[in-house]
């Protein structure tokens, strides 16, 4: 603990330093030049996102964690992104697998899940994208629908082939999304999910649905900053509204959880050698 409140205030350095923000990445299979090795992966879209707007992107790859380690990855961000990616192992909601719910990447989700846990410890500024979204919801008790072209009857959330889809998503009044957009509440969601959130976990709130009922944002009630989308923002360089959000919010974080470094005591001189 600090014994007085020079050593609490931030220091004009770190409180006007570009925010540090953390992106989850995969761990694939990947080929560059003759090397055919697994490798941390994230698709460079996202680190556009988060320098567009004024924030350092630092990836995070899936690695073992403890809840101390979790907590030690935190303390050095000042924002959390959990990107997108692959399904949720649908035993952390206590469901068995559809036949078209992918292989589970377990170390993901446990690396992710203790990532969350230790955010929502300390209020850090959080935002989830796809399957961002539906790993917040599973791990605060919620489930997923695996399929969504059972109950919609095709596959308009997720065509294939790399395409998203694009439609016009427009988010609740007095939400925390619809205070980052402003004025205009829609945004352009580019859509590339076959899965959804299914029962809303508490402490959860909704606050975009699509015409057929399907969830495509949340937020985190007890959180200052701690929204999801169902949607690819990233993808949509027109609009970096959320992103600008997070950045703004993890410099106020920054700015009211810096520390005064001590100050910096130089090493010893070497001793001298005495002449003959």
């Amino acid at each position: 603990m600090a014994s007085n409140d020079s050593d609490t205030r931030p220091t004009p350095a770190a409180a006007s330093a570009p925010p540090l923000i953390g992106v989850t990445s995969y761990l694939e299979q990947a080929q560059t030049g003759v090397w055919d090795v697994p490798a941390s992966f994230l698709p460079q879209v996202y680190l556009d996102a988060v320098t567009d707007v004024g924030g350092v992107a630092i990836v995070l790859p899936p690695q073992p964690v403890t809840s101390d380690i979790a907590r030690a990855i935190v303390s050095r961000l000042d924002g959390l992104i959990l990107s997108g990616g692959a399904d949720v192992d649908p035993a952390r909601y206590r469901a068995d697998p559809h036949e078209r719910t992918g292989a589970p990447r377990t170390d993901r989700d446990a690396f992710e899940a203790a990532l969350l846990d230790a955010a929502i410890e300390v209020q850090l500024p959080l935002l989830g994208i796809c399957r961002g979204a539906q790993v917040i919801n599973v791990e605060l008790g919620g489930t997923l629908i695996q399929h969504l072209p059972d109950l919609v009857g095709d596959d308009r959330y997720q065509a294939g082939q790399g395409v998203f889809t694009e439609i016009d998503v427009e988010v609740d009044a007095g939400s925390r999304i619809g205070d980052l957009l402003g004025d205009d509440r829609s945004a352009r969601a580019h859509l590339y999910h076959h899965q959804a959130i299914d029962v809303l976990a508490d402490g959860l709130t909704a606050t975009s649905r699509t015409a057929d009922g399907i969830i495509e944002s949340i937020e985190i009630d007890a959180m200052p900053f701690g929204v999801a989308v169902q949607w690819h923002p990233e993808e949509n360089r027109e609009d970096r509204r959320l992103f600008s959000g997070l950045v703004a919010a993890a410099a106020r974080y920054r700015s009211e959880h810096a520390v005064a470094a001590p100050f910096p005591v130089p090493p010893p001189e070497p001793a001298s050698k005495e002449q003959p």
